[in-house]
C-alpha cells in the first residue's frame, strides 16, 4: 500500500500531456479570436481562461471540449465563431496513417 499521495507515472505523464495540449490549443484559439476581433483581446483571454475552468470540470480530456466551449460563449456574446483548424492537437500526425495489423487468426481457416 502507498501511503505517499505521489500519482503514479502513467497518471502523471497523461496529466502532463493534457496539460500540454490545453495549453497549445488555448494559445492557437487566442492567436485565432485576436486576429478576428483585435480590439477584445482581453474578453477573449477571459472566455478562454473560463471555458478553460468548465472543461476541466466536465472531463479528463478538457482540449476535445475547448473550442466548443469557447465558439458558444462567443456565439452568446453575439460574435461570429472564427475558423479554426487545430488537429494537430487532438492526434499525432500521420496517426490515420498507421497500419493496419492483421490478425495471424483471421487468415486461417
Amino acid at each position: 500500500m502507498k501511503t505517499d499521495q505521489q500519482p503514479e507515472p502513467t497518471t502523471a505523464v497523461f496529466l502532463q500531456t493534457v496539460s500540454v495540449a490545453i495549453a497549445q490549443l488555448k494559445q492557437q484559439l487566442q492567436r485565432d479570436y485576436e486576429q478576428a476581433y483585435p480590439d477584445l483581446r482581453e474578453i477573449v483571454h477571459l472566455v478562454l481562461d473560463e471555458e478553460e475552468t468548465k472543461a476541466s470540470e466536465l472531463s479528463l480530456f478538457p482540449h476535445l471540449l475547448l473550442p466548443d466551449l469557447v465558439e458558444a460563449h462567443i456565439e452568446k456574446l453575439n460574435l461570429q465563431p472564427v475558423e479554426t483548424k487545430h488537429e494537430d492537437v487532438f492526434a499525432p500526425p500521420h496517426f490515420d496513417e498507421m497500419p493496419v495489423y492483421q490478425s495471424a487468426l483471421a487468415s486461417c481457416g
